[in-house]
């Protein structure tokens, strides 16, 4: 199941967050797994980084719910300029 759905023109991309801490910097770091399948396209992905860490993966986590779907739409839309 999708953490978030959005809608980008005529496609939909589900969205997931995960954590991930790099071995040189100890806190944790959102990322974001965009997915979109459409009938007359082959299926797109990738991941992006999203400017939001925390030193406790739940206080990310609950950080990231609170993030608004433009602000995620806006990494998704820049990755596809």
């Amino acid at each position: 199941m999708a953490w978030r759905v959005l809608d980008n023109g005529d496609e939909v991309w589900h969205v997931q967050a995960a954590a991930e801490m790099r071995a040189d910097v100890k806190v944790w770091q959102l990322v974001l797994s965009f997915r979109s399948k459409q009938a007359e396209r082959e299926p797109r992905a990738f991941w992006a980084t999203y400017p939001l860490e925390s030193s406790s993966k739940s206080s990310l986590f609950q950080a990231a719910d609170r993030l608004s779907d433009d602000a995620i739409r806006e990494i998704l839309v820049q990755h596809l300029s």
